[in-house]
């Protein structure tokens, strides 16, 4: 009797220490549905970059050391607000002149004798190396858009149009004897406060700088 008691003791400690075990087990493991996952510290991401702006300038570099005989295909910006010339070559501003405009410079011109500088898209048609003004360099303006549009509002004839068109084809400066007008340079005489007609005006010195480098067909931006 003394060993079947033994063994029953020993049984039910055995049970004892399984029961323990099972509790540990069902308390806090993975065995348990009511366990918590483990917390997870999520990681931000980054900030975006701020979105790049793009420059209103036509260049991204500078240059005023490039000798004028390496600027070979110039275009001319005028900046009417700053009262600046920019002549840029590829991407590179290899001259910045002050310039003077007329007694109206906001806005784009719109008739004869308004006293503005047109803005827009042009080109050098005309170069004087004996102007009254020292030296000029004409503008093709009216270009054949403008004088599409005026004519279609009844400014100018349909004689006149063709007058246009045909200075334009011939890479001449566009007569000025319209509503129009015309006889838009850039020319020398000083930068002083706007003192022109509607042209625009720069030192003597940076006349003879742009005028051996910008030919006929050289492209000229007028921008507000």
């Amino acid at each position: 009797m003394w060993r079947l008691g033994r063994i029953l003791r020993g049984m039910a400690f055995y049970v004892f220490c399984a029961a323990l075990l099972c509790s540990a087990l069902c308390s806090c493991s993975i065995f348990s549905p009511t366990c918590p996952p483990p917390k997870v510290t999520k990681i931000q991401p980054p900030p975006p970059p701020p979105p790049h702006r793009k420059s209103n300038l036509p260049f991204t570099t500078v240059d005023f050391n490039i000798p004028l005989s390496q600027i070979t295909t110039p275009v001319i910006y005028v900046f009417k607000s700053q009262r600046r010339l920019f002549l840029v070559q590829g991407t590179t501003l290899v001259r910045e002149y002050p310039c003077a405009l007329g007694p109206n410079p906001k806005g784009t011109k719109y008739f004869q004798g308004d006293g503005r500088t047109p803005e827009g898209k042009f080109q050098i048609c005309h170069r004087n190396p004996y102007s009254r003004f020292y030296k000029s360099l004409g503008l093709s303006y009216p270009t054949v858009q403008e004088a599409q549009n005026a004519l279609s509002h009844g400014v100018i004839s349909f004689a006149q149009y063709c007058s246009i068109k045909a200075a334009d084809n011939a890479d001449r400066l566009p007569p000025s004897n319209t509503a129009l007008g015309g006889q838009v340079f850039i020319h020398g005489g000083g930068c002083h406060p706007d003192w022109t007609l509607g042209c625009i005006a720069i030192d003597n010195s940076d006349m003879d700088e742009l005028f051996k480098v910008a030919g006929v067909g050289t492209p000229v931006y007028v921008k507000p």
